[in-house]
């Protein structure tokens, strides 16, 4: 059969799209996941608290490496990118942040994408989500996507809003509402317990659709065209090369799957395609460029007081905090701990906020392992806003070698120097008098790290991805650009459109997976020709110098 819309990814922006475009019966969509189903008794995707686990596992998790970083020491960068129903929402750490509303006017000031800027976004993030903390003009309660704000109860969370108070930064009601400035308690995608991953949210309610097709483990080797008009995907299942007709085909792989299909399929920067062998569909030159990420290290410090959640990690405590989370939904499993955190400007060249922070009331890494046997805490601190941008480049026309990766990070001054900043800041708010009844003593960086160079070089050896990378297929109509904005359609082809982190033309302040689902929401309306939601008139806080 010939589907309307085939759909090249189920993660974040690919449910989203399931979801939207399969409500009219008249359409056929069919989704293809290259990764796992997300079964219901998979713990390690639905438990909150074990989403260190998928991370590095090669059941979830594609395992990405960056190309050696020059100004990393000539070290890879490790990038976890989900490889189960759900994408990377069914391994993140579960934090909801929608960007600040002058990332949205940055946008809207490009080229063409005039209607993109924070009074057209808006509706979009209010009609996906159900905030529990209550709807108003910037909050959604209507929308499957359910917004759980963290508790942070805890002394140390309690004194982390008061040295932030001490360090001279603002408190804010919401981070999500109007002042994204200043500190707060975290949204999340959690809800009575268990992580909502955007499958979960928007796929799993409508899957019995008959006009709905999802398949999972289905590898999309190529866009099938004829001449520059696309008429469908290949891809394999069980080790079969199968085809699937489209009158459309949307990417919604993500922005190192999708510039690599595009390459592939041949669209993308000609030069770079012939010299592989590819037959050159369209030249598109910024397919794989602009690529973007944040950096983050974690700033940690020993805790004198037995506050911390350090005893969760004993293992003779496993058992009964899974009872609790299996039975009740509730206990140190049923939380990510990121609950709380903030965004400040760290000099005052920058007109919003560059810099965010979570706290967390123990102090350990991504992958586990910790400093310290004892009780600690820490900030993962890092800027939003680097202007260092990288690509993503094939290097094989076998889909199944992964493509290079080259993020550049840390190959800007301004990079360099608001890395500076970001530590120092952290270090200032937690040294202030709030502490003093709780501090132990840096752990990480250590007394040993004070100087800027010092600083820089303890970034390099020692930072990750926060694991946002976007850009590689940024929307606008200027000559890099890959995607028209007003129907998110591939330049130079027909029949090709892409929405997901790649067509972000900048990255926003935060996490991305807020973002990317607005984009989904909002290209669903642009892709079935809706009449858009109209744009809102609510105001945000801008910062008077």
């Amino acid at each position: 059969m010939k589907y309307d819309y085939v759909i090249v990814g189920g993660g974040s922006a690919g449910s989203a799209l399931a979801n939207r475009l399969s409500a009219d019966p008249a359409n056929q969509v069919l989704v293809l996941e290259a990764g796992r189903p997300d079964r219901k008794w998979d713990i390690f995707i639905h438990m909150p608290g074990a989403f260190s686990i998928p991370i590095g596992n090669r059941f979830y998790d594609w395992k990405y490496e960056s190309e050696p970083e020059p100004e990393m020491g000539g070290r890879k960068v490790y990038h976890a990118r989900g490889k189960v129903l759900g994408g990377s929402s069914s391994i993140n750490g579960m934090i909801f942040q929608r960007g600040n509303a002058m990332d949205y006017q940055r946008w809207a000031a490009d080229p063409g994408m005039d209607t993109w800027d924070y009074a057209h976004c808006l509706p979009y993030f209010k009609r996906m989500e159900t905030c529990l903390a209550g709807g108003d003009e910037w909050r959604g309660d209507e929308g499957p996507l359910v917004v759980e704000r963290g508790p942070a109860d805890s002394p140390l969370f309690g004194a982390f809003f008061e040295a932030v108070v001490q360090a001279g930064y603002p408190l804010t009601d919401d981070v999500n509402g109007f002042r994204q400035e200043g500190f707060a308690r975290f949204d999340r995608n959690i809800h009575r317990g268990r992580r909502l991953s955007a499958a979960q949210a928007y796929l799993h309610p409508v899957m019995n659709r008959p006009n709905l097709t999802v398949i999972t483990r289905a590898m999309t080797t190529k866009i099938r065209f004829e001449g520059t008009t696309a008429v469908g995907v290949e891809y394999t299942k069980g080790g079969q090369a199968r085809f699937a007709a489209a009158k459309d085909v949307i990417c919604a792989a993500g922005s190192i799957n999708t510039p690599q299909l595009l390459q592939l399929s041949g669209v993308g920067n000609a030069a770079d395609l012939q010299k592989l062998g590819v037959p050159v569909v369209a030249d598109v030159p910024g397919v794989g460029e602009n690529l973007q990420d944040h950096l983050e290290v974690y700033v940690q410090y020993s805790c004198t007081q037995p506050v911390s959640m350090a005893p969760a990690l004993d293992w003779w405590r496993r058992p009964k905090i899974g009872f609790d989370w299996l039975f009740r939904r509730k206990g140190a499993a049923a939380t990510n701990h990121f609950e709380a955190g903030g965004f400040i400007r760290s000099n005052d060249d920058v007109e919003w906020p560059n810099l965010m922070f979570h706290f967390l009331p123990i102090a350990i890494r991504y992958d586990g392992t910790v400093p310290t046997k004892g009780h600690g805490y820490q900030v993962h601190i890092g800027p939003m806003f680097s202007d260092a941008r990288g690509s993503v480049k094939i290097k094989s026309t076998d889909p199944l070698v992964k493509p290079e990766l080259r993020f550049n990070y840390l190959s800007t001054d301004q990079d360099r120097r608001e890395w500076k900043e970001a530590v120092r800041a952290a270090r200032t708010i937690l040294t202030q008098p709030a502490f003093d009844q709780f501090d132990g003593g840096e752990l990480s960086p250590g007394p040993s790290v004070s100087t800027d160079e010092e600083i820089l070089d303890w970034v390099r050896k020692d930072a990750e991805t926060a694991l946002h990378p976007c850009g590689t297929a940024k929307m606008g109509t200027g000559p890099e650009a890959v995607v028209d904005p007003l129907t998110m359609k591939v330049h130079g082809v027909e029949g090709v459109r892409v929405v997901d982190a790649s067509v972000m033309p900048y990255v926003t302040n935060g996490n991305i997976y807020a973002p990317v689902m607005m984009l989904a929401e909002k290209a669903a309306d642009l892709i079935l020709g809706n009449e858009p939601l109209p744009p809102s008139t609510a105001g945000f806080y801008r910062h008077e110098p």
